[in-house]
């Protein structure tokens, strides 16, 4: 996959992200971030196989003839017509860049292709490298100015011309270099009319410009000495370029850096995971609490029971209370998100006031089941006809002893039997009512809870997972286009 493809990519995952993030990002960093890849993606329309090397100077520091001595041209112009132009000046080696160039705002008269069939393949190791000549950054016309300030972002690789009089000046270090740290891969600081230094203070001279810059808070940015008049270090200045040229696109480069601004900025926005997902447990208790749910279940157990008992209804939630379980229950959620997620995900869930009519609704729904047990109406029953037999039967038994008869002997023996069977009986039906009324308390708890999650999963828990899952697909995408 070539860079184009993998930084197009790139450059889309994370406008889908800005996208899908709306609102829950800050405009003023989403404005930054689409200006940076506005800029890369009109580049990579034009292509990132061409290098922009940009020459950045102030006046007298020699720039035009920098460029006239790389190009081997003299194209340029130099000297006392200098400060009259705010246009730029371009070479470019071999390859078309006329595109390139007019997004550049190039005039066309002030272009140059430097190779021709008399170079044979000496310029070679420079094809694709577009050369720019930059008005004086320090000029005290404007329109100058705003055309450094307009081709600086566009440029591939910073050519920092400065002379051994001027290179420590204001307007180029705070105007300027401070504002690119975080870019010293695509800067090179070059001291043009080294011939007028002697030769035992040029390597101080050096080693001061590298102080500034590392000042400046630039690290590792090279410093080469060349002279535009004798050709001094000419060459190695174009063998630099040619190793640039020919290594990965230093425009790739640029635009890769960009995109990795834009997704510093947007990546900002976003947590580095989402919060747990949180269980309605808690909601539910509380909820259930205030409804009187507890009460109203202990009421149908003992109605079940054959109690005589005042029948409750779940009442009415307060708003006061749906409003502390359902700050409780989003806390934590919105604590862990950045603030304008977090806003967002507390607007989306349901209000107090529709969570509790909400909840009325659902509980005025739920069947209240107070029959009495069927198996201990039986057993009463029963133990009523027992016991009846057994006074029947102990009357036969009581006869017997009397007249002094034995037909009957069994008679006090059933009697017994009858009795305790009707006991028994007795014992059961209690033992069933309880049960039953056991049984459907808890029924009436439960189907009461369960109306309450419902409704808590619906307003409360699929809402705010609706928010995490969007979350979560920014921060995949911003990951993406990290990447």
């Amino acid at each position: 996959m070539s860079d184009s493809d993998i930084l197009e990519r790139r450059v889309a995952a994370l406008v889908d992200a800005i996208e899908r993030g709306g609102d829950r990002l800050d405009p003023d960093v989403v404005a930054t971030a689409r200006a940076g890849l506005d800029g890369v993606r009109e580049r990579l329309a034009l292509d990132v196989d061409h290098t922009i090397v940009a020459l950045v100077g102030g006046t007298g520091s020699g720039k035009s003839s920098l460029f006239n001595a790389v190009s081997k041209l003299r194209f340029a112009d130099v000297g006392v017509r200098r400060p009259t132009t705010s246009q730029v000046t371009a070479c470019v080696w071999g390859t078309d860049a006329s595109a390139l160039l007019d997004w550049l705002g190039v005039d066309s008269e002030r272009r140059i292709v430097r190779e021709s069939a008399l170079d044979g393949e000496s310029e070679a190791p420079l094809r694709g490298l577009v050369l720019l000549d930059l008005p004086d950054h320090d000029s005290i016309e404007p329109e100058h100015r705003a055309v450094v300030d307009r081709l600086l972002p566009q440029a591939d690789l910073l050519v920092w011309v400065v002379d051994p009089q001027k290179y420590a000046d204001d307007a180029l270090h705070t105007g300027y270099l401070q504002r690119l740290v975080g870019h010293e891969a695509s800067m090179l600081v070059v001291m043009n009319q080294i011939d007028t230094v002697k030769p035992e203070v040029r390597a101080e001279l050096l080693a001061d410009v590298g102080r500034l810059l590392v000042a400046d808070g630039l690290t590792g940015v090279p410093v080469r000495a060349v002279s535009a008049q004798t050709g001094e270090g000419i060459g190695e200045l174009r063998d630099s370029l040619a190793g640039s040229v020919a290594g990965r696109s230093l425009a790739a480069t640029r635009a890769a850096s960009e995109i990795a601004d834009a997704v510093a900025a947007v990546g900002s926005q976003v947590g580095e995971r989402e919060p747990a997902a949180l269980s309605v447990t808690g909601v539910v208790d509380t909820l259930s609490a205030a409804a009187g749910l507890p009460a109203v279940a202990a009421a149908v157990g003992a109605a079940s029971r054959g109690r005589a008992a005042t029948m409750p209804s779940p009442g009415p939630v307060q708003v006061h209370s749906v409003g502390l379980a359902r700050s409780a229950w989003l806390e934590p959620l919105v604590s862990g998100l950045p603030p304008r997620w977090g806003a967002d995900l507390e607007a989306r869930v349901a209000t107090p006031a529709q969570i509790g009519a909400a909840v009325q609704e659902a509980l005025a729904s739920i069947r209240i089941d107070v029959r009495r047990s069927g198996l201990a109406v039986a057993l009463t029953v029963a133990a009523a006809v027992l016991g009846v037999l057994a006074i029947l039967v102990a009357a036969l038994a009581v006869g017997t002893l009397v007249g002094d008869g034995d037909q009957y002997g069994w008679a006090p023996w059933a009697a017994i039997a009858l009795a305790v069977a009707a006991v028994a009986c007795v014992l059961g039906a209690n033992a069933a009512r309880r049960a039953a009324g056991r049984r459907r308390g808890a029924a009436t708890l439960r189907d009461g809870r369960a109306a309450i999650e419902g409704v808590s999963r619906t307003l409360l828990m699929d809402r705010a997972q609706a928010v995490l899952g969007e979350h979560r697909e920014v921060r995949e995408l911003v990951a993406a286009a990290r990447a």
